[in-house]
């Protein structure tokens, strides 16, 4: 089976769930968003929400991703930096127990977190202060991190660094990976729209956004976001929320819906789709049951709290992706 890598912010989520989005009015969060914060604002916001049950996970977009492709039992790596202390050593006794191989980087700087707050209606907004993630850059990417692999995943949260971007994406054609890229959030697209443009017409082959960040990237909504977005790689994906999702490729437009779901928490729900994806792509699938695959896994992980699964879930995840596929 094809192996995949991924490169992202090594992050450990702390997912709280609030009463009420006044909360996020208070400490100037938009709901739906990820806003990078410095250490006394993330304190700020564990002082304010100490008082609500808390859930910690490894975590980050594209960690999320490796580990539900590990999940899947495909043969997966992760490029990420992070800190000596302990939330570095949980990020990386996680990765390693889920059989993923880390090259991980370590820096005197603390490690990033993710503060999730979900709110009453499961959607989560993100206080989020990289640390040492942030760190991870061009001179610490070199030919033999690529070797082996097939697929190349990269979230978008990254883009932000440039120069490690360009390098990496350079680096994985270099050695005749896939490049795939996942959006991230709207307010990410919006800061870095030319350079996104950019990167994708010339290095990406698939691309990963959601509704508001496929508005963000085009002006355009639904299928004109579809075309626009796919008239610059091969493989175009709008996840749609409750609405499914739009897929294009060659010309060939398809449209996927969703599974029943009871949502408790939205936390790693693209991302969950994205590895579903990956993993039908890899089994030379048809792009309807790829999709059918993501969906399966984002109805499956709005479920639980975190973007992790355990392995009951994941079992019947597995006899759900043998029906699809048989």
């Amino acid at each position: 089976m094809s192996k995949v890598l991924g490169m992202g912010n090594a992050l450990v989520d702390i997912l709280t769930r609030i009463e009420s989005d006044e909360l996020l009015t208070q400490l100037n969060l938009p709901k739906g968003s990820m806003q990078l914060v410095d250490s006394n604002i993330a304190n700020d916001v564990l002082t304010r929400t100490n008082h609500y049950q808390r859930h910690q996970a490894s975590g980050g977009s594209a960690a999320n991703t490796i580990h539900g492709l590990a999940s899947l039992g495909v043969e997966t790596g992760f490029l990420g930096k992070v800190g000596k202390d302990e939330l570095g050593e949980f990020f990386k006794s996680d990765m390693q127990q889920h059989q993923i191989s880390t090259r991980l980087l370590e820096s005197d700087t603390p490690s990033g977190k993710a503060i999730a707050l979900i709110s009453p209606d499961s959607e989560r907004t993100f206080a989020t202060h990289l640390g040492a993630a942030v760190e991870l850059c061009e001179d610490d990417l070199f030919d033999e991190l690529f070797h082996g692999y097939k697929y190349f995943y990269i979230e978008g949260y990254l883009v932000q660094n440039k120069p490690l971007i360009r390098k990496a994406i350079e680096l994985a054609k270099k050695h005749g990976l896939v490049v795939s890229l996942d959006l991230a959030s709207y307010n990410v697209v919006e800061a870095n729209l030319d350079f996104l443009k950019e990167i994708i017409a010339s290095h990406v082959d698939i691309v990963f956004a959601n509704e508001e960040e496929a508005h963000a990237f085009t002006g355009k909504t639904g299928e004109d976001a579809l075309h626009e977005i796919a008239s610059l790689c091969d493989i175009a994906v709008v996840k749609q929320g409750k609405n499914g999702s739009l897929i294009k490729r060659f010309g060939e437009v398809i449209r996927v819906g969703i599974i029943p779901a009871q949502s408790t928490d939205t936390t790693g729900a693209g991302d969950l789709y994205a590895a579903g994806f990956l993993f039908g792509l890899i089994q030379n699938l048809h792009l309807d049951k790829c999709g059918q695959i993501g969906a399966l896994l984002s109805g499956n992980v709005i479920e639980v709290v975190g973007p992790k699964m355990d392995q009951d879930r994941w079992g019947n995840i597995k006899k759900s992706i043998e029906a699809i596929v048989n």
